[in-house]
């Protein structure tokens, strides 16, 4: 499996329009930045052709420990969920066929 950073992303953005890498960088935090803001204030963040942020909250329950069998408490905390687009699924799909 291969993780895509942000200077993976940077150096494609510099590739393709020759900005600096510099400014690279900071148009990939910017964005993040932005969709992160988005999550805080709407709990929602749904960009075009690409898919929709969720931010759900996820209350308290009882866990148990695998190895010891032992419960512990597991606190309430924020998730985000990530649902693609129809134009992702379809492109996904594309390059699953051929």
């Amino acid at each position: 499996m291969n993780n895509i950073t942000r200077e993976d992303i940077a150096e494609f953005i510099n590739n393709e329009f020759g900005l600096t890498k510099k400014d690279c960088i900071n148009l990939v935090n910017d964005i993040i930045e932005e969709i992160i803001q988005g999550l805080n204030k709407n709990k929602i963040v749904k960009i075009h052709n690409f898919g929709t942020f969720k931010l759900r909250k996820k209350n308290a329950r009882i866990g148990r420990n695998p190895k010891t069998k032992e419960e512990v408490m597991i606190a309430p905390r924020n998730v985000i969920s990530f649902l693609p687009s129809k134009h992702i699924l379809k492109k996904l799909n594309d390059y699953n066929v051929q």
